[in-house]
């Protein structure tokens, strides 16, 4: 749920899907799993549902952002919203174009919650975005669990680390939202900066070419 919860909802994006999914895959391994004192993770189990979440997420953001179109962005700022997300989003979908976009955002905190909604609002076609998020989903998801089972099963005495491992993972995952955080409260919050190429990025208008 917090995979749906995180590719297909807005109030997902600060959730740590990546670390969800290494922790999963560490706690397939028998010494994983006993580091925590909890039974051993079905390996294959995870590899079929993680990806069934993250496309359903997915899909069901892609269906939100097309049912409501700019609506469901029209909102002020809030702890829980910002602008930024949605334009940082919108940086990615122009730059490497819808396909590659929804994949490589499947890699990318923040980016690849608001993403979805905003592929469904620029009109890109329900079917051509299953398509690719079914493939991000995949890849997103299994080279997580298998990394972390790898780990499990190759890094001798990794029942000792595997609570510092985490805690890294988690680091690394909340990093660019607590950057986000930071950067916001040293600006005052309420005026996000500005750069040269706001003015050459496409709004959501949806003018440029998909």
């Amino acid at each position: 749920m917090i995979i749906f919860a995180e590719t297909g909802l807005l109030i997902g994006f600060f959730l740590p899907g990546d670390t969800l999914l290494f922790s999963a895959g560490l706690f397939t391994t028998v010494a994983g799993a006993e580091s925590v004192g909890i039974e051993r993770l079905s390996l294959p189990t995870l590899l079929i549902m993680a990806p069934i979440f993250a496309i359903a997420g997915a899909q069901f953001g892609h269906y939100l952002g097309d049912r409501y179109g700019r609506r469901f962005f029209e909102r002020p700022n809030s702890r829980l919203f910002r602008r930024e997300h949605v334009d940082k989003a919108e940086h990615y979908f122009n730059k490497f174009g819808p396909a590659k976009a929804v994949v490589l955002a499947r890699f990318i905190p923040i980016v690849r919650t608001f993403l979805n909604p905003l592929a469904g609002m620029l009109e890109m076609s329900a079917r051509r975005f299953f398509v690719w998020n079914v493939i991000g989903a995949i890849i997103w998801t299994d080279s997580f669990l298998l990394l972390g089972h790898y780990l499990g099963n190759q890094v001798e005495g990794i029942d000792q680390y595997v609570l510092p491992v985490i805690v890294v993972a988690v680091i690394v995952t909340v990093a660019p939202v607590l950057r986000e955080l930071f950067r916001r409260r040293r600006s005052g919050g309420n005026n996000p900066e500005k750069n040269d190429s706001e003015a050459s990025r496409p709004s959501l208008s949806g003018d440029s070419s998909r």
